[in-house]
């Protein structure tokens, strides 16, 4: 019957879309469980005690966004701009600091946000801290490779960064004894306003369950197209098949 064969091509293309469809649902429904999990574990390490700045990855494993505190001296003008926007999409930069630890160590501190207009030090100088000070903040840690590979390349020699690499840093800085860990500066507020700490993000979206249920919606639209595709495919070939006798 010509009408039972003209439908093969349509039902594997049906079948293939409901398939791809069904796994995108099933796959969001996995991201949803993950993001759920990422979002608990870092709620739990905020609320956390207090920990001792770790001096190794091995250390650091599974402790960040950690509270932390270091104390020693900003290296002020060794300072890296991470190109950031504020809460209103105005653009500017973190500002990274190193600071030097009691023992000659360092740490990089990510100090807060700064307009775009404010990156000269001259034009925030009473937030050049001087002298030897005590940071509080997150523990954080830095990504091995560029996170994203859209992502544009840090530009050393502009000194714009796109994402915190510690040892690409350490030495466009000329800096020794670099922790393999960063800080995030917390809330406190710095003289004359500038930077602006606790700019870690710790809220992470979680839009997997929506994205499912359209998946799985469309997954159910596209079984009744295909029935109403099928029932009219059919009507058609017996209209035809009564005409023909």
């Amino acid at each position: 019957m010509p009408h039972k064969r003209s439908l093969l091509w349509p039902s594997v293309f049906a079948l293939l879309g409901f398939i791809l469809l069904l796994g995108l649902g099933t796959w969001q429904v996995q991201r949803l469980f993950w993001k759920e999990r990422l979002i608990a574990e870092r709620h739990a390490a905020v609320t956390a005690p207090p920990i001792a700045l770790p001096r190794s990855l091995a250390e650091a494993e599974g402790l960040e966004y950690r509270h932390v505190a270091a104390t020693g001296r900003f290296l002020n003008n060794t300072e890296f701009f991470l190109g950031a926007t504020d809460d209103i999409g105005h653009p500017g930069y973190h500002v990274i600091t190193p600071l030097r630890l009691d023992d000659g160590a360092v740490v990089l501190v990510d100090r807060g946000f700064i307009p775009e207009d404010r990156k000269s030090p001259a034009s925030r100088a009473a937030g050049e801290l001087t002298g030897e000070v005590t940071v509080t903040g997150l523990l954080r840690l830095a990504p091995a490779v560029k996170p994203h590979w859209f992502l544009p390349d840090n530009s050393v020699a502009r000194n714009y960064w796109i994402w915190v690499d510690i040892a690409a840093m350490a030495e466009a800085g000329h800096l020794d004894r670099v922790l393999p860990v960063y800080m995030d500066a917390d809330a406190t507020p710095n003289p004359g306003g500038l930077p602006i700490g606790g700019q870690t993000r710790l809220e992470l979206p979680n839009n997997h369950l929506q994205y499912a249920i359209t998946w799985y919606a469309l997954a159910v639209a596209l079984v009744v197209i295909y029935i109403l595709f099928v029932r009219r495919r059919r009507a058609e070939g017996e209209i035809r098949e009564r005409h023909a006798l």
